[in-house]
């Protein structure tokens, strides 16, 4: 109706009534159109009504209350309230209501107070809005305070006030209180408290609870609305129960609601989160009208199905149909360019993100962050995180977890502390970034701090942090921890068995990684590629050839893994360590694929053992070709040729290495002692402590020569005179560790060093006498493996 046509049919009622003293009649035709003004938003005009009624009664007050209230015009209602005559329980609720309905927790519950001590008794209609804000804001303690209350007045049996404590509770994540409650009425035909228990169940992730309570309603007859069908939808979704998803939406047909836009948008959510693309689009193309949040889902299901190209697709139709573009949206687009590591359009995107004013959302920002520090691009990802101001745990994990994965593990351990002292506490995700930056690193102190601060925190583990945690340890050479570990792990998955196999294996217990193998087929878990790298390395550094050939042919054989470039290079190494360079060659020439660098330099490190100088210089010119400005294949061919006493070959690679402007890498060793790293070099003396580390070497070398030892001068690489050779060898840098770790580590804790090279074979030799002469646990990790040194005796198998 029009709205002057409207206002004048008011007048004449009012007219009217005034003539006749109907006053009755026209009082109650006049509270009829203001209740329809203010049902329909136009409180201007019901307030124009209100003005020129000439009899108002306590209904025509209570309907301009509720109606600002309704409105948000919360001001107006309150004036409105304090200038009624008479008060109601009625009035009270209406603007509380209003308060309750817009977020305003502080004026509610003073009002709600303030009602009581007027001596109104709430009904139940104020008690279920003050229930809901409690529901809305997660304010638990508050409606728990307002349970006692319903308890106290009888009203816990009042169907309406229970279905609100039932939503109350179920989201504030108190289930199992809500199906007491839920309990109490569940033999009613009520739709709302069904709803209400399902959604909780939906809400918090209790999908087959969810999916029990639905069956429950419809054997006992309670009709399902679209109230009720997207919970059911959402918690099949999260449990994957797509064939009972589907029964739900042939429900949804036969009811009447598939034209609904939410319970359309809450299938496409579903279909898509159970990996049903093709049923997700479909309801997608039956929608009358764009939805947004389908679009999201569909295209969130597209990334995460792997499908990028697909979801970039949804997101062009997007922008070319018109549609909203929300910060929802956006996130899944930047996760599908991360695994795309399509750099020019993911940069579009990010100019489309500054435009359409969504850098301020935290939201995305984070996946701007995660986006680019997958492509590896951590200036873009560093520059993105400074200019939030408003960073939560996601943004500090985002990049810490950049750093970890980019190799820039330092950096990672870094930002972790800032972040701790800046009052963000870490969730799991950036705890096993960190352990895995510790590990790299080989600082075991600061890992164990961060495992020490997890127990603590109680924040619980996880399947990735207790990876990580067995990982770290087996990696900075402390097995013993990173078997409790593995030990004290809940469930476990390939990953934690071959952690630990690829753990004991690289510690020099190679037997014990087997053994692990057939505990792991024992519980049904499936090798992976990884479990056989670990494996075949294991083999090889314990001389276990059978073994080694027997897992090589299980690979494909039992478990259709093909293999990759590592398991030939551990094949050859295995080989070449037993002596067998002829069947390594050949195995070579049977690779499907090229060899790689890797193959090649474990074929030229066994040649190198073995002495064999033409296979060696083959392996050598293809690591020229594959790897140029490595610095590696040159270094051990010259170091090959200078063994053979063949000096002028070793000249000539090392001016060939000049030439092409390629630099050896110098070998240093490091050791942490009381939370300071000391690094080494040859002949270092830079020192501070250097006096009393070149004193102790003169004395080990002494000790360990009474005991046997015997300088090897194979490896001292210049053509010079016997004495000049040995002092040379006496200070290698892996020398002066052990040196300072004699001076400065505790008798009986172990001292570990740490190596960026391979060490040298007369160092392994001098470093297991030094065990012995002085009673001392040494471990060496070097770029190929753990040394555990003990009683003159190392972990490797003393291959050299």
């Amino acid at each position: 109706m029009h709205k002057s046509r409207f206002l004048n049919i008011s007048r004449d009622y009012l007219h009217s009534a005034a003539k006749s003293n109907g006053f009755s009649y026209s009082r109650l035709e006049s509270n009829r159109v203001l209740k329809d003004l203010s049902k329909r938003g136009r409180i201007d005009d019901a307030r124009n009504l209100f003005d020129k009624m000439l009899d108002r009664d306590e209904f025509s007050w209570n309907t301009m209350v509720a109606g600002y209230a309704n409105s948000g015009r919360l001001t107006e209602a309150k004036k409105m309230f304090y200038e009624t005559p008479v008060k109601s329980s009625i009035t009270w609720t209406s603007l509380l209501s209003g308060y309750c309905r817009y977020g305003f927790e502080n004026e509610a519950f003073e009002l709600f107070l303030e009602m009581q001590l007027e001596g109104q008794r709430p009904s139940q209609y104020t008690l279920g809005s003050v229930l809901g804000l409690c529901s809305t804001n997660g304010l638990l303690q508050k409606g728990e305070q307002i349970h006692g209350y319903a308890i106290k007045t009888w009203f816990d049996w009042n169907v309406f006030v229970v279905t609100s404590l039932v939503d109350m509770y179920g989201k504030c994540k108190c289930v199992f209180e809500a199906e007491c409650l839920f309990e109490m009425v569940a033999d009613c035909k009520y739709n709302a408290v069904w709803s209400a228990m399902l959604a909780g169940y939906s809400h918090y992730g209790y999908g087959y609870k969810a999916i029990d309570c639905f069956r429950n309603m419809r054997t006992e007859g309670v009709e399902s609305n679209q109230f009720t069908f997207p919970s059911i939808l959402r918690a099949c979704g999260a449990v994957m129960a797509c064939d009972f998803g589907s029964q739900v939406h042939g429900c949804i047909v036969r009811t009447g609601f598939g034209a609904n836009i939410f319970v359309q948008s809450a299938l496409v959510d579903m279909y898509a989160k159970c990996r049903d693309l093709n049923s997700a689009k479909r309801v997608l193309g039956n929608m009358e009208f764009d939805d947004e949040v389908s679009w999201n889902s569909l295209i969130l299901g597209c990334v995460r199905e792997g499908f990028e190209v697909e979801a970039l697709s949804f997101f062009q139709k997007m922008r070319s149909r018109g549609m909203k573009i929300d910060e929802y949206t956006l996130p899944s687009v930047l996760n599908s360019f991360a695994s795309m590591k399509v750099m020019q359009n993911a940069i579009s995107v990010h100019c489309l993100i500054i435009k359409t004013g969504f850098e301020a959302y935290k939201l995305v920002n984070n996946a701007l962050i995660d986006m680019y520090a997958k492509q590896g691009k951590l200036d873009c990802a560093i520059m993105v995180f400074s200019k939030m101001v408003d960073k939560d745990v996601v943004s500090w994990t985002s990049l810490v977890t950049g750093y970890s994965h980019n190799g820039s593990s330092e950096e990672a351990i870094k930002l972790f502390c800032k972040m701790r002292i800046s009052g963000v506490y870490p969730d799991q995700i950036a705890v096993a970034s960190v352990l895995s930056a510790c590990a790299e690193l080989t600082v075991m102190d600061f890992g164990q701090q961060i495992h020490a601060t997890l127990v603590k925190s109680g924040l619980g583990s996880s399947l990735s942090v207790d990876n990580s945690l067995v990982t770290m340890y087996a990696k900075c050479g402390s097995i013993v921890d990173a078997n409790r570990a593995f030990d004290n792990m809940p469930t476990r998955d390939v990953i934690s068995w071959t952690a630990l196999i690829v753990g004991y294996a690289q510690n020099g217990r190679g037997k014990h990684s087997l053994q692990f193998y057939d505990q792991m087929i024992a519980t049904g878990t499936k090798p992976d590629y990884i479990t056989f790298i670990g494996l075949l390395f294991a083999c090889s550094h314990n001389g276990l050839l059978g073994s080694g050939r027997a897992y090589f042919e299980a690979m494909d054989k039992i478990y259709g893994i093909k293999p990759g470039p590592e398991h030939y290079a551990c094949m050859i190494d295995l080989l070449g360590r037993s002596g067998k360079l002829a069947e390594a060659k050949g195995l070579l020439n049977q690779m499907v694929v090229a060899p790689d660098a890797v193959v090649w330099k474990a074929l030229l490190a066994a040649c190198r053992v073995h002495k064999e100088l033409e296979l060696g210089e083959m392996a050598a010119k293809n690591l020229f070709e594959l790897e140029p400005m490595n610095s590696m294949p040159y270094v051990m061919l010259s170091n090959m040729y200078s063994a053979a006493g063949k000096w002028e070959d070793a000249a000539r690679i090392r001016r060939l290495m000049r030439s092409r402007g390629i630099c050896k890498e110098p070998g240093y060793s490091w050791i942490e002692t009381n939370s300071n790293v000391s690094t080494f070099m040859s002949e270092d003396r830079s020192h501070p402590l250097r006096n009393e580390i070149y004193s102790k070497i003169d004395e080990i070398i002494m000790l360990i020569k009474e005991a046997g030892y015997v300088p090897d001068m194979s490896f001292a690489l210049h053509d010079t005179d016997d004495e000049v050779k040995e002092l040379g060898l006496a200070y290698h840098s892996e020398k002066l560790a052990v040196a300072f770790g004699l001076l400065t580590v505790p008798q009986g804790a172990p001292i570990r060093i740490f190596k960026n090279l391979r060490v040298c074979g007369d160092c392994h030799t001098a470093m297991k006498y030094t065990s012995k002469v002085y009673a001392r646990h040494i471990i060496l990790r070097d770029s190929n493996c753990f040394h555990h040194f003990t009683e003159g005796r190392c972990s490797c198998g003393d291959y050299w």
